[in-house]
C-alpha cells in the first residue's frame, strides 16, 4: 500500500504541473483525485503496519517480560521462595548476681515456673567428686524442715554441711538457714551427717 500511496502522489504532480501549465480543469480534478487516493492509500498502509507489530508483539515478548512471575504472585530471588518467619527459642533467664535468693538454687533444681512434671526437668548431672545424700526419714526430713540453724552451701552444689565438714575445705561456702536449704531443694551431706546433728542438739534443748 505504501508504494501505491507513493506512485499515486506522484501521478498527482504530473497531472497538477501538466494542468496548470495547459490550464486544463480535468486535469486538475485528476489531480485531486489522485491525491485523496494516495491519502487513503497511506492510512490503510499505517493501520495494516500498527496491526502487524501489535501481532508480533503478542507471539514474541520482549526481553523486559522474560522471566517475569504470573501475575498475582510475588517475586522470588535467586535464593528461592521466601522463608517462613523465625519462631524466637524461649529462653530461661539466669539468676547468677540476682538480688533473689536463686543463685543458691543446686543443680537439678527446676527454674521458676517451669513444670516439673516435664520430661527431662531437673535432670543435670550432679558433680563426680559430690557426696551422697544423708538418708533421712520423712519425719525427721519435716522436722529439719522447721529448724532455723545455720548450714553451709556451696554455690552449684546440691548438699547442704555442718561448718566442719571436711568436704568444704578450699570452697566458697555461704550460711543458710536449713529451713531455706530445704525449701531451695538442697540436701544433707552424707559426710558431715547435718540432719542428724542438728535433730540431736534440738532434742537437747
Amino acid at each position: 500500500m505504501l508504494v501505491a500511496s507513493l506512485l499515486l502522489i506522484l501521478v498527482a504532480v504530473v497531472l497538477l504541473v501538466v494542468g496548470l501549465t495547459g490550464g486544463s480543469s480535468v486535469l486538475l480534478a485528476a489531480s485531486i483525485a489522485a491525491s485523496l487516493l494516495a491519502a487513503v492509500a497511506l492510512v490503510v498502509g499505517a493501520r495494516q503496519a500498527a496491526a502487524a507489530r501489535a501481532a508480533a508483539a503478542r507471539v514474541d515478548p520482549g526481553p523486559s517480560d522474560q522471566g517475569r512471575p504470573p501475575a498475582g504472585r510475588a517475586p522470588w530471588d535467586a535464593a528461592g521462595p521466601p522463608a517462613g518467619p523465625d519462631v524466637p527459642a524461649q529462653r530461661v533467664p539466669s539468676t547468677i548476681g540476682a538480688d533473689d535468693p536463686g543463685w543458691r538454687q543446686p543443680p537439678g533444681s527446676p527454674a521458676a515456673g517451669a513444670d516439673p512434671s516435664a520430661d527431662g526437668a531437673g535432670e543435670t548431672a550432679t558433680p563426680l567428686d559430690e557426696p551422697p545424700p544423708l538418708p533421712v526419714s520423712p519425719a525427721d526430713a519435716a522436722l529439719v524442715a522447721e529448724l532455723d540453724a545455720e548450714v553451709q552451701v556451696v554455690d552449684g552444689r546440691p548438699r547442704y554441711h555442718l561448718s566442719d565438714c571436711p568436704h568444704l575445705y578450699g570452697r566458697g561456702a555461704e550460711p543458710l538457714p536449713v529451713a531455706e536449704a530445704v525449701r531451695l531443694g538442697f540436701t544433707p551431706c552424707s559426710r558431715c551427717a547435718p540432719d542428724d546433728a542438728l535433730l540431736a542438739d534440738a532434742r537437747l534443748l
